[in-house]
């Protein structure tokens, strides 16, 4: 019983940031650069999420980390000065030309809540298109 009362304390958990991640992240094309990380995996500085799923849909993957005001209220929030970075990977194409089922997992480590320490990770799933927007409804 105890385990399960873990599980459902994390699902909540989850659930708060992802909301708060949603809220900042958004969908809207701001401009971006290249930066270099240690594992040597090239991560683009965004503010928003939509660039790196236009690329992910396009190439198959697309790497980044995120900053801005979004980012800077998320690391306020849970206290940490860690970076927030996100990674996105085409599971799939769909019918539609240029566009593809995305998983997307946003990892920021040190994150303070319920008065501890621990890396946070949130993964979900979205079907985006290369053009910047979403596919249309088969009909």
């Amino acid at each position: 019983m105890i385990t399960r009362f873990v599980k459902i304390k994390k699902v909540k958990r989850c659930r708060r940031l992802v909301l708060a991640a949603i809220g900042v992240i958004g969908l809207g094309l701001r401009p971006a650069y290249s930066t270099q990380r240690a594992d040597s995996v090239e991560r683009t500085a965004v503010t928003e999420v939509k660039p790196l799923l236009v690329e992910a849909a396009e190439r198959g993957e697309a790497y980044g980390v995120l900053g801005g005001p979004g980012a800077d209220y998320v690391r306020r929030r849970f206290d940490t000065d860690t970076p927030i970075e996100i990674d996105v990977r085409r599971l799939h194409k769909l019918p539609q030309p240029g566009c593809g089922r995305l998983e997307v997992t946003t990892r920021q480590r040190a994150v303070m809540e319920s008065a501890s320490r621990h890396d946070q990770i949130l993964t979900y799933q979205v079907s985006f298109c290369s053009n910047g927007n979403f596919p249309e409804k088969p009909k």
